[in-house]
């Protein structure tokens, strides 16, 4: 059985560690165990009550009147909810729920019936980066089963790979991109959805994908020659090095500017070489994508 820390709800949930406490203070919806050292464990259960609870709060609803309904009636007051933006956290919190339910039928489901009104493009941006963003941290922290983030993970992947081919395709002789991630990373949803939004701009995508050898990229890139390399990193494995990676990367070519982003980039503060560069979140990415 899953369980999650207080920072985890923060991180999926967006309401601050002190507020949930206080919360666990006053109401009854939440009441987590505690490990012999005090520390708070939330149950599966109450991670899709306060998911719940965070969304009507968001939505104008007092947390004292959310305290005394009923789940039933919690579940008529989300579905209520007409405004674009909570109706897309719905659809997103409704992919966690389900992802940690291990319900992937109904994970599926939910992807498709918002794809069928929305398309696939608006789906992949405006559901499937937002839930990759939210749990993410979990699948870093290991706080996640791995067999709720394989099935989720695979979904989704079929997913934007479909968005992907759905794209017009582009002529190799236009502005391109060499896309990539390092040996020991294989987290490569993320790096997919640059894939998406890269082609989705008319940028030739040269596509290498997870686990890639750095002779391999500097291959590729004396040969195409592209405008930018690209990494996405997530959760690479414990014997990645950082400073060592970013050392070679930043070797393979003088001339092509070199961009990271990623989970595991968010936080970098160290130095780098000059045509180095950290995008650090989904609008700085798209903004590079944008100029290219």
């Amino acid at each position: 059985m899953s369980s999650y820390s207080i920072k985890d709800l923060e991180q999926v949930t967006g309401i601050k560690a002190h507020t949930i406490r206080i919360w666990e203070q006053r109401y009854n919806f939440l009441q987590p165990s505690r490990t012999e050292t005090n520390i708070r464990s939330y149950s599966s259960e109450e991670l899709k009550t306060i998911l719940n609870v965070s969304l009507l709060n968001k939505y104008g609803f007092k947390i004292s009147h959310i305290d005394k309904m009923s789940a039933e009636q919690i579940e008529e007051k989300i579905l209520s909810l007409n405004q674009i933006d909570a109706i897309r956290e719905r659809v997103v919190n409704v992919l966690i729920k389900e992802m940690v339910s291990l319900n992937m039928h109904a994970f599926e489901k939910q992807l498709d019936l918002y794809s069928g009104q929305k398309g696939v493009d608006k789906t992949i941006t405006e559901i499937v980066f937002p839930f990759l963003e939210r749990v993410g941290i979990l699948w870093m922290t290991n706080h996640i089963n791995p067999a709720q983030e394989h099935l989720a993970t695979n979904l989704l992947r079929q997913k934007i790979i479909l968005g992907i081919e759905r794209l017009p395709a582009v002529s190799e002789h236009n502005k391109s991109v060499i896309l990539f991630m390092p040996e020991g990373e294989y987290h490569e949803i993320g790096l997919l959805f640059v894939y998406f939004l890269l082609k989705q701009e008319g940028i030739y995508v040269n596509y290498l994908g997870a686990n890639v050898p750095m002779k391999d990229l500097v291959y590729l890139t004396a040969v195409k020659k592209p405008n930018y390399v690209f990494c996405h990193l997530t959760s690479p494995s414990k014997v990645f090095k950082i400073d060592r990676f970013l050392t070679q990367i930043g070797q393979v070519s003088n001339t092509t500017p070199v961009m990271l982003s990623g989970l595991f980039m968010k936080d970098y503060k160290g130095k780098l070489s000059e045509n180095i560069a950290v995008k650090k979140s989904l609008a700085e990415v798209i903004q590079l994508i944008q100029a290219i």
